[in-house]
């Protein structure tokens, strides 16, 4: 009789969902991707620095319950113009509202769009994908390259406004592409690999290459308006340079790790600094960053090893915090979430430059789980409900409070392999089997 309590005891810790082969603590699918112009620039720099601390939130201290944003629309890889994102309002019922059969034989472009209950995707064939959740089928497939391209891997980049896809790709080209028409509407050759997201404001897309070049263009047809040079690097790395905008001005960070901050009016720099903070100051230097954020105050921008918060009007560095960071964060309420590098999720109040908590979500996640710490990966960060989800590579998906204690931890059945989108209260993400899943 003594064999059947260890029977039980062994199913038990088999089917145990946190346990070691349930994939929570580790990633089970790594991956490691005119000179006069100059002349009214002022010129900013900066120094050294590190940190790595657990820092308790005050007792004394609240997060308000803020209004969530139902919104109705997914048009720009990084949700809006500034990149940062909003409060969501997400049903989550966790039922699977939709779950489609594959979009496309070939690997789907991590970053989507949803507009007017159509999601738009990309192929690395080059294929733009549009797929019409009323209709539950594809309802436009458009392939811009010819024959002679066929056997190179295309990276496309989208943003989407009245029906019309814009795309940049890394052969040099820029197109726009109506869906619903089915038809081109303009197409440029830059002969230089594009490799930035896209913004478009004010009648004008912009765009910068991989030599680190902006271009403002005219969006009806794609002529250009203006060019911005700026420092070009000999060897190409992983970081790709990245757009962010407000009402006033465009922020580009390029490959050398300068921070422009760009007039609309004018289209001519304003101000630029370079968070480049290694020794080897040079045109071969790798900088490693994330996506900017902005809002009407302030632009975030991390390097190697810092985090910035700059005056959107001077460039002035407000603060700058010894940390780097591991994705892209937000800003809400004045207030801006991360997750750095070594795993930390930190909360700062951007007017006065306080850390508000500082914890390790290994840490965290251990405590939470009565389990010895172990390394997870992180994939993507949202605000949802007041709540922040940090999403792993493994699907599962951990829940807390802003004030950063975890309040619930679930796993999708499928596997995330797209940045998940929010929309009218759903979550939309593709699966690694490139199927389309929504969820209320």
């Amino acid at each position: 009789m003594k064999v059947l309590p260890i029977i039980f005891l062994l199913l038990f810790l088999q089917n145990c969902s946190f346990d070691n082969k349930s994939g929570i603590w580790t990633n089970e699918n790594t991956t490691k991707e005119n000179n006069n112009t100059f002349n009214d620039y002022k010129i900013l720099s900066e120094s050294d620095n590190s940190f790595d601390k657990v820092i308790d939130i005050d007792k004394n201290f609240k997060f308000k319950d803020y209004k969530t944003i139902k919104n109705k629309e997914w048009s720009d890889i990084f949700y809006s113009q500034s990149n940062n994102i909003e409060n969501f309002f997400y049903n989550e019922t966790k039922n699977t509202l939709l779950r489609t059969k594959k979009i496309s034989n070939y690997k789907i472009d991590p970053k989507i769009l949803m507009v007017k209950n159509d999601i738009i995707m990309s192929d690395e064939k080059g294929n733009i994908i549009v797929f019409s959740t009323e209709k539950k089928r594809i309802i436009s497939k458009f392939n811009f390259y010819k024959k002679k391209y066929k056997e190179i891997k295309k990276r496309l980049n989208l943003s989407t406004k009245k029906n019309i896809i814009y795309t940049s790709d890394n052969l040099g080209y820029l197109y726009a592409y109506n869906y619903v028409t089915n038809r081109l509407v303009w197409a440029k050759n830059f002969k230089i690999p594009f490799r930035s997201n896209l913004k478009i404001f004010d009648g004008k897309l912009i765009a910068a290459n991989q030599n680190n070049i902006l271009y403002f263009l005219d969006i009806k047809n794609g002529d250009i308006i203006k060019i911005v040079p700026t420092e070009e690097t000999i060897i190409k790395n992983f970081f790709i340079n990245n757009l962010s905008i407000n009402n006033e001005y465009s922020f580009f960070l390029n490959t050398y790790g300068s921070l422009y901050g760009i007039d609309h009016t004018t289209m001519r720099p304003n101000w630029f600094i370079n968070l480049n903070q290694s020794l080897d100051i040079n045109p071969s230097n790798l900088f490693k960053g994330q996506a900017l954020i902005s809002n009407e105050k302030y632009v975030v921008a991390s390097s190697n090893n810092f985090t910035y918060v700059i005056d959107i009007n001077s460039g002035a560095v407000l603060y700058k915090k010894n940390f780097s960071q591991s994705l892209k964060p937000f800003i809400f309420d004045n207030f801006l979430f991360s997750v750095t590098h070594k795993n930390f999720l930190i909360s700062m109040d951007l007017s006065n430059g306080k850390i508000i908590y500082s914890y390790n979500l290994e840490n965290q996640l251990a405590k939470f789980l009565d389990s010895k710490k172990r390394k997870i990966n992180i994939k993507h960060m949202s605000l949802v409900n007041n709540k922040i989800l940090i999403f792993l590579n493994n699907s599962y998906v951990i829940k807390l409070r802003l004030s950063g204690e975890i309040e619930e931890i679930y796993k999708f059945k499928n596997k995330i392999y797209s940045s998940p989108i929010f929309v009218d209260g759903s979550m939309i993400y593709i699966n690694k089997s490139n199927k389309i899943t929504i969820i209320n």
